[in-house]
């Protein structure tokens, strides 16, 4: 099987989650049909961090949702998550794998055209590219990609495409017209007083643009290693 990405790629940051623990965000996510989370705690010690990505292990179990632990390999081999997503200042892609196992699968961050040639010859199952749009999530967010240059990234790789930085419900479709896979959002959808409405919001959006798009389909990417591969449906 190869790796399908979700439309909606919904990150829990505690940070920005309006006083909801994480496992209230992510019980609300998972129940308005949100099939990826990430988790990300910045400010949160090595403990701290296993020991939420555990409870959300746990919660997520037999939901379908699947999670991603961000920044630390070690912590997802730790806490059993589906996999890690490292930024351009975390273990490499190689060195990741090494920590993982081998079920696990990694996705990477880019900011630049450069970025993304070089984390498509690594063996990242995904690929994260951004800021597409101005953002807030992030306290030193690196400059603006924009539209033509997630087009360029696009061209650039053939694993899936995962587009993040200020995209709201109503540039939503327009990123996905852009060659993206999936869409990262973190403001977005926490931001709102009722998480799950919202969550429905984009999930219905991006679904009605797919079926009215037909030529716009979802990237599969199969790996080498079948013994890696997994399909995320939603």
């Amino acid at each position: 099987m190869g790796l399908l990405i979700p439309r909606l790629y919904a990150i829990i940051d505690p940070a920005r989650a309006g006083g909801r623990s994480p496992a209230v965000a992510a019980r609300e996510l998972y129940s308005a049909g949100v099939r990826l989370i990430q988790f990300r705690d910045k400010h949160a010690s090595s403990r701290q961090l296993y020991e939420t990505c555990v409870e959300l292990k746990q919660l997520l179990r037999d939901s379908g949702c699947y999670l991603i632990v961000n920044d630390r390999a070690d912590v997802a081999r730790a806490a059993n998550a589906d996999g890690v997503h490292l930024g351009q200042g975390d273990l490499p892609v190689e060195m990741a794998r090494r920590v993982l196992a081998p079920e696990q699968w990694i996705g990477c961050s880019t900011h630049s055209l450069e970025q993304v040639v070089e984390g498509d010859r690594t063996t990242a199952d995904y690929i994260a590219f951004g800021p597409i749009f101005p953002t807030t999530s992030k306290e030193s967010p690196d400059p603006v990609v924009g539209l033509e240059g997630l087009r360029e990234a696009r061209r650039a790789t053939g694993k899936p495409l995962v587009a993040i930085g200020g995209i709201t419900l109503q540039n939503a479709c327009e990123v996905v017209a852009a060659g993206a896979d999936s869409v990262a959002v973190i403001g977005g959808l926490l931001n709102g007083p009722d998480l799950r409405a919202r969550a429905r919001e984009f999930l219905s959006v991006l679904r009605a643009f797919t079926t009215e798009n037909t030529e716009i389909t979802e990237n599969t990417y199969t790996k080498n290693d079948a013994s890696r591969n997994k399909e995320l449906q939603g």
